[in-house]
Formats: structure tokens, C-alpha cells, sequence
């Protein structure tokens, strides 16, 4: 047998014995009631455990009016949220107005209706249930968020590895709670690894889980590292037909210091940049097959690039050029190039940093502000 609700708590505020008696005589049978003949009352009954569910509060009485008495309880945490009526004779629309900007959610007019009491006071406890049952949802939902979120974060590097003659940093910077962006190293030794940085379409909760899938299948190209090519091939059969609605951008780097080369291959995704400390030219490299997810027979290619002393290269997803302004002016492909070559960083991890700053300029967010998608990076920079 299902256990019935709780008899609600009405606080009933009124100066005037027999307001109070007919209010009371329409309420009593359905609610528990408490009365207050003052505002000072009130404001103590409002305070008592358990607090009311709803207050009928008069609004014209002596020492402290009903403006007052509910002004006061908005500003306390733990009566602001009860939903309070006010009793009034008067109709004028200012008066209404002043009720409702202090935080009245309804008005009841005397002489009383028995029907439309009870009708107000019936919605205004369901509306209140409803809202606390949002609230607690809400709750519930947050912290399976912050437990995804930090399952996500569990998923991705804990340290940038070390590699001789090479310098290395990663930012991740999610758009919201969990985020469709990627990255992770293969490390061979001490001299040659693999990135990857990849970025799966949407966002929340499927983005995130896809990309921890990418976790997996990444692990099982160990073998393949050195064959960025061979790599996103067996990362595209591996998420083939795990889900319908998503596909995954990827960039796969394989660096070897001890041959001073680059090999890239990508998927759908933006192009790697490299560039040099000699040069002012940013240069796209691009060598994209399809992207990943969709397309059991899809095939990839890689290309391979000297990497000298001094050269810069960044692996990144496509939050970074995306990124809008207040007049919804990207931050664009151009303007991110040229910061590149103006920058005067030097080290990766500066870059990483001055980059972010950047952005957040341009987008005049404060830090605590969600961006417009996911920003993940890698800045690799050649001793």
C-alpha cells in the first residue's frame, strides 16, 4: 500500500480575529494550520521545524505590513522558498505589483471565496511539490555529472611523458561537466610516442562516453604506433557500429626524436600546424581521410615531416578557431594563425597558456564561464 503524503503546514498571518476564523474554517479540515496575528509572530512561526509549506499572509497590519513581513522572509535561506499569498481588500494595480515584486506568488481578495481559497492554496502547494521534486532531480543529476566528470578526467593522461630533445604540454578545457574531446599518448621509449587528440560531434553525456571509448581502442594500437595511418584505421573498425548518431575527429602524431621526424594522419579533423622559430609561416598539414565511426572500409594515409631544432607543432580540436565573440565573429583560422607566429613563448607550456588567455579575450568570458565547445590541445616543441 502506497504511504500516504503528509498533511500539508499552512501559516495563516492575520490581524483580524475573524479573517483568521473563516480562513481557518475553509482550511482546517485539509491542513494543519498555525496563526500569527502579528508580523513578528510570523516571522517566528515561518522560522519554527518544521517550516510551513505555504503562508496566507495579510498584507495591511500594524507595526510590520505584510510587505515587510515578506520581504524578510525572502531574504532568509530557510524560509525564501516557502510560497506566500497575500490577504488584501485592496485592487489597485500598484498594490499588487508591490506584492509580487517582494515575492508573492498570488493574491486572495476578501470578502473570502471558500472555492477559491482552496483552489489557490491547492495549486501553490502542487507547484511547490512540483519545484522540490525538479530541485531534487536537478540535485541528482549534478552528482552523476560530477561522477562522470571525474571518470572522464580519470581517462585521460595524468602526466605528459617525457621524451629526449622534445618539450610537451596538454590543456583540456570541457564545455561543460563531461566533454566529446580526447587525447592520449602511446610512449615507445624514451625517444618515440604517438598522440592522438580526437573530438567526438555533440556534446555531454553520449560525447563523453564515446571518447572513453577511444581509451580502449587506442590501447589496442600499441603495435601499430609507429603507422599513424594503420592507427586511425584500427581505431575507425574498432568504434564502427557502437553508436548511430556521433562521429569522431582524430589527429594521430608519431614522433621520433631519434630520426627528428613527424609522421601525422587524421580523420576528419583539423589540420596539425607546424611552424618555426625562423619562420614566420604557420604551415597546415592535412592528411584526412574520413572520419572515424561511420565508415567500416574507409582508408588513411599518413606523411611524414622533419623536425628540426626550434620548429613548433600543435595538435588541436576545433573549439579553438570556432570560439565566438559577442558579435558572434569566430575566432577563425586566420587570427589564430597569426597569434601563432606573434607569440613570443617559449615553451610549449606558455604557449598552451597564452593561447587559452587568447581566447578567453576574445570571447570576453570570465573563467567560470562555459565556452562554446570543447578546447583540447597539444603543443610539441623541438629542442
Amino acid at each position: 500500500m502506497k504511504e500516504q503524503d503528509p498533511q500539508k503546514t499552512i501559516l495563516l498571518v492575520d490581524d483580524a480575529p475573524a479573517n483568521i476564523q473563516v480562513a481557518n474554517s475553509i482550511l482546517k479540515d485539509t491542513y494543519k494550520i498555525r496563526i500569527a496575528t502579528n508580523g513578528a509572530k510570523a516571522l517566528e512561526l515561518a522560522n519554527a521545524i518544521p517550516s510551513p509549506d505555504l503562508i496566507l499572509l495579510d498584507v495591511m497590519m500594524p507595526e510590520m505590513d505584510g510587505y515587510e513581513v515578506c520581504s524578510r522572509l525572502k531574504m532568509e535561506a530557510q524560509t525564501r522558498d516557502i510560497p506566500v499569498i497575500f490577504l488584501t481588500g485592496q485592487t489597485e494595480i500598484e498594490d499588487e505589483t508591490r506584492g509580487f515584486k517582494v515575492g508573492a506568488v498570488d493574491y486572495i481578495h476578501k470578502p473570502f471565496s471558500p472555492a477559491i481559497v482552496m483552489a489557490r492554496v491547492q495549486t501553490h502547494l502542487m507547484l511547490r511539490s512540483i519545484q522540490e521534486q525538479l530541485a531534487h532531480q536537478l540535485h541528482t543529476i549534478q552528482k552523476e555529472l560530477e561522477t562522470a566528470r571525474q571518470i572522464q578526467l580519470s581517462i585521460l593522461p595524468t602526466q605528459i611523458p617525457k621524451i629526449e630533445g622534445l618539450e610537451m604540454a596538454a590543456r583540456y578545457v570541457p564545455m561543460t561537466s563531461v566533454a566529446g574531446d580526447f587525447y592520449d599518448f602511446i610512449v615507445v621509449d624514451e625517444k618515440r610516442l604517438g598522440i592522438l587528440v580526437a573530438d567526438v560531434s555533440g556534446h555531454g553525456m553520449p560525447a563523453a562516453l564515446i571518447a572513453s571509448m577511444l581509451k580502449i581502442a587506442l590501447a589496442a594500437q600499441v603495435t601499430n604506433a609507429a603507422d599513424p595511418a594503420q592507427v586511425l584505421s584500427g581505431l575507425n573498425k574498432a568504434l564502427c557500429g557502437k553508436f548511430e548518431h556521433h562521429y569522431v575527429t582524430a589527429a594521430y602524431l608519431f614522433v621520433d626524436m631519434t630520426r627528428k621526424t613527424l609522421t601525422y594522419a587524421g580523420a576528419g579533423h583539423p589540420p596539425m600546424l607546424l611552424w618555426s622559430t625562423s619562420s614566420a609561416a604557420v604551415h597546415d598539414i592535412e592528411e584526412n581521410g574520413l572520419f572515424l565511426g561511420k565508415f567500416p572500409w574507409a582508408t588513411y594515409s599518413s606523411l611524414e615531416l622533419p623536425f628540426k631544432a626550434g620548429d613548433w607543432c600543435l595538435l588541436y580540436t576545433d573549439g579553438i578557431p570556432e570560439t565566438v565573440n559577442n558579435a558572434g565573429i569566430e575566432f577563425g583560422n586566420d587570427r589564430f594563425r597569426e597569434f601563432l607566429t606573434m607569440a613570443q613563448c617559449t615553451s610549449a607550456d606558455q604557449l598552451a597558456d597564452c593561447l587559452l588567455s587568447e581566447l578567453t579575450r576574445w570571447a570576453t568570458r570570465g573563467s567560470d564561464e562555459e565556452l562554446d565547445d570543447d578546447i583540447t590541445m597539444v603543443a610539441l616543441r623541438c629542442h
